[in-house]
């Protein structure tokens, strides 16, 4: 039996300018740009495996068989990785996750940028970084940055060919800390994939996608000048932006929870204090307490003291998505 198989790793990222919205829901070419950062302490790693006696896909993450949407997504995403490599074999994709999965921590995005490398390797195809950032964002938008190490920027194009993400700069550039806090480790009850699809019901879409251009400018001079107060500023004015279209979308989604917003409030007087810390949240109830790694220990002692704050998880910047032996 012919058995064709690669193993790859892959960090989720965190968006400092979010991605919501596409303005082509199949291809995932977004509404607009983004800018993120890969967390290297968290991460999915993931096997496929081409073997002509399967009779159909197989998917087991973190050792537990998947069906349904989540094999559903998996198997349409190796169907198109079979037709640009012309092999014809199924495959066992076996999947784990050293994070909470569908809380708002981009489980999705390592998920589906390690199953690129993985399986397209495996399919015996040699893509370069960009084809690789394309094909991952097919699987999920925001996969598309998991690729590139580091910072990532990606940008809107036009269409499939030149949507893609890169690097703005290496991992060691800035050694800003992601200080997780996790209030809630269930499956939010409104995946992302719906989230985008309704982003344009809301009134507050249009200006939003309108001023995103100038946001990231902001932002990427923020990080190349590692300028915490202006990355600080621009981070958190993009989030609230972004969870005010969820909020005013139809049907409303409202993410948050009471120490979420407890959290907000407390970042904002710490940094008045004079520690650099700010705060981002994804599509989910947990927030992103960004600082600098000399206020580590300080920010994470502060996080664990506000009621509901379950676990605070820490990354700073992470790699690339690559192969493993």
């Amino acid at each position: 039996m012919s058995q064709k198989t690669a193993t790859a790793i892959a960090h989720p990222n965190i968006a400092f300018i979010k991605y919501w919205g596409n303005r082509h829901q199949a291809l995932r070419i977004p509404a607009n740009g983004s800018i993120s950062m890969n967390l290297g302490a968290l991460f999915t790693r993931t096997q496929v495996t081409f073997d002509e006696s399967l009779a159909a896909d197989q998917l087991s993450i973190n050792e537990a068989p998947a069906t349904g949407a989540a094999h559903h997504r998996v198997s349409d995403f190796l169907a198109w990785v079979r037709h640009i490599s012309a092999i014809e074999e199924f495959a066992r994709v076996e999947s784990e996750n050293n994070f909470p999965m569908g809380t708002g921590i981009a489980s999705s995005a390592s998920a589906f940028a390690a199953l690129s490398l993985a399986a397209s390797r495996a399919a015996g195809l040699g893509l370069d970084e960009k084809d690789l950032s394309r094909l991952a964002r097919r699987g999920s938008g925001s996969a598309c940055r998991s690729v590139p190490g580091g910072f990532a920027e990606w940008q809107v194009g036009t269409g499939d060919d030149n949507s893609y993400a890169y690097s703005i700069a290496a991992p060691e550039h800035w050694d800003l800390i992601d200080c997780v806090a996790i209030v809630d480790q269930d499956h939010k009850t409104t995946t992302s994939i719906e989230g985008h699809a309704i982003a344009d019901t809301s009134p507050l879409q249009a200006m939003r996608i309108e001023q995103v251009p100038s946001y990231l400018a902001r932002c990427r001079e923020a990080i190349l000048q590692r300028d915490f107060e202006a990355f600080a500023q621009i981070t958190e004015h993009d989030c609230l932006i972004m969870h005010a279209v969820m909020m005013t979308s139809s049907p409303s989604l409202i993410y948050w929870l009471p120490p979420t917003l407890a959290i907000i409030r407390a970042v904002r007087d710490w940094r008045k204090s004079g520690i650099p810390a700010c705060y981002t949240i994804d599509a989910g109830p947990n927030v992103h307490v960004i600082s600098e790694e000399s206020y580590l220990n300080k920010v994470k002692s502060l996080l664990e003291d506000i009621p509901g704050v379950h676990q605070v998880m820490i990354s700073g910047p992470g790699g690339a998505a690559h192969l493993t032996d």
